[in-house]
């Protein structure tokens, strides 16, 4: 019988299917030799350290979870329904969602240095487009969601045996609404100046 040859992508993949079933610190070198069905010296060979291969499950974690965020998402209603396929990949990916929330941000100092980086570039625009009001007020509502759902999707991920998602759904409509209120009130203020 020939010799299995084992790849990159292949440890890889077995690193991120155990990552999405028990977490990144069950990604050992020897659960992935498990998981593929070879000795632990491939895995050796491309793991000169695991930090190196974190970082690989982590960017495939990236991908994984923007594929699932566009295909949930409803061009209709793009701001409110990209919320609820966060949550609902908190429901059904908790270790996805924990990896990717949880993941190291270098250079962040600030909440605007964080919605720099998490929001796409003209994510406040469109908001502001869709829902008629400033640039300015569509980013405050948008960190304010941002914020609002990722610890939403936290306590989600992480409570056994666990929160019904529609009362998770409903909070984050509720807090939508408020934001919503509070940014349009704020904006009529401003108007009325």
């Amino acid at each position: 019988m020939p010799k299995q040859r084992i790849t990159k992508e292949m440890v890889v993949n077995a690193a991120f299917e155990i990552a999405r079933s028990s977490g990144m610190e069950q990604v050992l070198v020897k659960n992935i030799a498990d998981r593929i069905g070879c000795s632990v010296q491939p895995i050796y060979s491309y793991c000169k350290n695991m930090e190196g291969l974190r970082r690989d499950v982590t960017d495939q974690v990236s991908r994984f979870i923007q594929e699932y965020i566009a295909a949930r998402v409803d061009k209709a209603d793009l701001f409110r329904s990209t919320g609820n396929a966060y949550i609902q990949l908190a429901k059904e990916e908790p270790n996805l969602f924990k990896i990717f929330i949880l993941r190291q941000r270098d250079g962040i100092a600030s909440l605007d240095d964080l919605y720099q980086l998490e929001a796409g570039p003209h994510v406040a625009d469109y908001i502001a487009g869709e829902l008629q009001i400033s640039g300015q007020r569509a980013r405050q509502l948008h960190l304010h969601m941002l914020i609002y759902t990722i610890g939403l999707g936290t306590i989600f991920s992480i409570t056994t045996p666990g929160i019904s998602a529609d009362e998770i759904f409903a909070q984050q409509d509720a807090a939508y609404e408020a934001f919503l209120k509070q940014v349009l009130d704020e904006e009529e203020d401003c108007e009325a100046e």
